[in-house]
């Protein structure tokens, strides 16, 4: 079948279904299943005829907004904080999945400049971190106390203060996207070049394993989490670039709105990091070094394994449930 008829012949039924995506014209869940299976079916058909299509494009973007609304009509009998993260945070994540790709490519490549500036131009941590904090750090290493800088103020101060800060750097990543996106990367560079630098730093002076043992405890939940607020402010900006087939506020609403839901799943990890920074991070070294890789690796093993491994499962699960329900 030409693509063109394809179109012609299954248009007003994708016309009708974006009515119900914005709530235009209500169905009930049992009608709602049935739309998505029909709407698979379709989607199926043009990944095989016209794998790098529009429609293609189209159709699966379409099918991720009627798979949300299914779930939303669903009684939901768990409790409803539960719910968001364990179900509603996941299938967002999983729709949205290659926004966190971008986000991580863009990480590493923004890092990379930043060891790349530090490597090419001694001055440039001073820059980028400031004289006093590079004159200060360099005393600490030359007293075998690379993480030494952690160890100032009170416990509970420095925590409340470092989580204050963390969501502050969380949020401008996130809202920036509002700019299509730019602000976003704009945010993003600055901390991933600033991180590239300050590990340059730290390797350049022979205290590369000492600053790691202290700084990844915290900063495996703070750094994923940026990368996932950043993955949000994408999110966001595409929403009002790209508005495909919805108006442009409408496009933008449903960003936000699903963006906004992810970010807020951060904020757990984020508070969790400051919390170790507070608490744990100034004892690093004298930590043994088996407990340091047990807290970095079990943290890693968690985030990770809750944005990148977790939304597959949710999602074959809930796609296996509705298949269940409609036969």
């Amino acid at each position: 079948m030409r693509e063109v008829y394809f179109i012609k012949q299954n248009k007003e039924k994708w016309l009708g279904i974006e009515q119900v995506v914005q709530g235009k014209i209500k169905k009930n869940p049992d009608d709602l299943s049935s739309l998505y299976i029909n709407l698979i079916n379709d989607l199926s058909f043009a990944q095989t005829y016209y794998p790098k299509s529009n429609t293609t494009v189209y159709l699966n973007h379409l099918s991720s907004q009627i798979f949300q609304k299914i779930y939303k009509t669903k009684r939901i009998e768990k409790n409803r904080i539960l719910y968001f993260f364990e179900t509603e945070v996941p299938m967002l994540v999983f729709q949205y999945r290659r926004y966190l790709m971008y986000a991580f490519l863009f990480f590493i490549l923004f890092t990379s400049i930043g060891v790349l500036s530090a490597v090419y131009d001694k001055e440039f941590a001073n820059v980028i971190l400031g004289e006093d904090y590079v004159n200060t750090t360099i005393e600490n290493i030359k007293k075998g106390n690379a993480v030494g800088v952690y160890q100032s103020g009170s416990t509970w101060g420095s925590t409340i203060g470092i989580i204050s800060n963390n969501l502050k750097v969380g949020a401008k990543l996130y809202i920036y996207g509002i700019a299509g996106g730019v602000g976003t990367l704009y945010a993003l560079l600055s901390n991933s070049v600033m991180l590239g630098s300050f590990q340059y730093f730290f390797y350049d002076y022979g205290a590369l394993k000492d600053s790691a043992r202290g700084i990844w405890l915290h900063g495996v939940f703070e750094i994923f989490a940026m990368v996932v607020e950043a993955m949000c402010g994408l999110i966001l900006g595409t929403s009002i670039l790209f508005p495909r087939t919805f108006s442009r506020f409408e496009s933008f609403k449903n960003g936000f709105k699903n963006s906004f839901k992810i970010f807020l799943s951060t904020v757990p990890f984020t508070i969790c990091a400051g919390i170790i920074e507070g608490y744990i991070t100034r004892h690093a070294l004298q930590m043994h070094w088996s407990l340091n890789l047990l807290i970095i690796f079990g943290s890693l093993i968690i985030i990770g394994f809750y944005y990148c491994i977790y939304p597959f499962i949710v999602s074959k699960k809930i796609n296996s449930q509705i298949h269940d329900a409609v036969l």
